[in-house]
């Protein structure tokens, strides 16, 4: 008897990926939820002190961050929407890339264009997205 390994193989794959993927946005989402959102988004004003933007608008963006981060990580690690979450995902990176742009972050903007290449490739080969909550829903 054989099994068809190839596409169980890449299910496995694409779940592990996307787990991976999301734990690692939810855990950036919840450990500055723990650590407080004010203190990171005061490190966030600061970071971007010399920056074109204004201070209120750096600060309601880094407390707005942690739970939106935190929301798209879980999400993505649970497989739910996933078509719409690794839409979201890659627009905050977009976000996040200007603004390591806009400070010269090449470091954090080198790492989020990882980030969105991960959310990229997941969302072309969505079609093995068996092991998530849309896939349990679908086969209903």
């Amino acid at each position: 008897m054989q099994f068809n390994t190839s596409k169980s193989d890449e299910k496995i794959a694409y779940a592990l990926l996307r787990a991976v993927a999301g734990t690692n946005l939810l855990m950036h989402g919840v450990s500055r939820l723990l650590a407080g959102s004010q203190g990171f988004a005061t490190h966030l004003t600061e970071q971007f002190a010399h920056s074109p933007l204004p201070e209120s608008m750096v600060r309601a963006f880094g407390a707005m961050l942690p739970p939106i981060e935190g929301l798209i990580g879980l999400l993505l690690l649970i497989g739910l929407k996933t078509r719409w979450t690794l839409i979201a995902a890659s627009l905050l990176m977009l976000v996040l890339t200007f603004g390591s742009a806009l400070v010269q972050d090449w470091t954090a903007a080198g790492a989020q264009l990882v980030y969105a290449l991960v959310f990229s490739v997941l969302l072309f080969l969505r079609q093995y997205n068996a092991w998530s909550l849309d896939g349990c829903m679908n086969k209903a």
